[in-house]
C-alpha cells in the first residue's frame, strides 16, 4: 500500500567529511532502525568495511564510526515521497533533500549517489540548486541482485581514493 513519508532521521556526518553519499529513502528496515541502511540484505555496510579495510559494523555506533573515520557524510536525496514498502521504482511525488546542510557545514569534495533512483532525482532536484554533479554507482541493494558483492566493492572503491 502507498503512503506519503517524511524522511524519518538526519543526515550524519561532521566537519571532516569528505565525499557525500546519497540514498534514495529508507527501507522500511531502515525506517524502522532510524537509520541508513537497516536491511539485513542490502551490501551497503560490507561494501563500505571492505573499501576502507575494516570489520563489517554491526551496531548503529559501529556504523556511525564507519563512516565518520572515513571522512564520509551520509543522507539520502529524498525528504519525503509517496511510496510502497521500500520499492525504488514505486517512489512518486518526491521532494528533495536540502544538502546544504551538509555542503554549508563540511568540505565535501565529490558526491556519489548509491543506485539509479538516487542519481535520478539528484540531478532533476538537488543539481540544479548546488551546481555540483555526483557519480551514480551501482546500488547496494539485494534488488540489484546482478551485481556480486566483489564487483560492487571495486566498482564502490572510488570513495576510498579521496582523503
Amino acid at each position: 500500500m502507498k503512503q506519503r513519508l517524511n524522511h524519518p532521521f538526519g543526515p550524519l556526518y561532521d566537519e571532516n567529511s569528505r565525499v557525500l553519499i546519497l540514498g534514495s529513502f529508507p527501507s522500511v528496515k531502515s525506517r524502522e532502525q532510524n537509520f541508513f541502511y537497516g536491511h539485513p540484505q542490502n551490501r551497503f555496510w560490507k561494501v563500505i568495511a571492505a573499501v576502507f579495510d575494516q570489520p563489517v559494523p554491526k551496531t548503529i555506533e559501529e556504523k556511525r564510526h564507519l563512516i565518520l573515520s572515513s571522512g564520509l557524510a551520509l543522507w539520502d536525496s529524498i525528504a519525503s515521497c509517496e511510496i510502497t514498502g521500500s520499492s525504488d521504482s514505486s517512489i512518486r511525488n518526491a521532494r528533495a533533500n536540502d544538502i546544504g546542510i551538509i555542503l554549508d557545514n563540511c568540505n565535501i569534495e565529490r558526491i556519489y549517489c548509491n543506485g539509479r533512483k538516487s542519481h535520478e532525482l539528484y540531478r532533476k532536484y538537488i543539481e540544479p540548486l548546488t551546481g555540483r554533479e555526483a557519480v551514480c554507482l551501482p546500488s547496494t541493494s539485494p534488488a540489484n541482485a546482478q551485481w556480486t558483492l566483489e564487483k560492487l566493492i571495486e566498482a564502490w572503491s572510488v570513495i576510498g581514493e579521496i582523503k
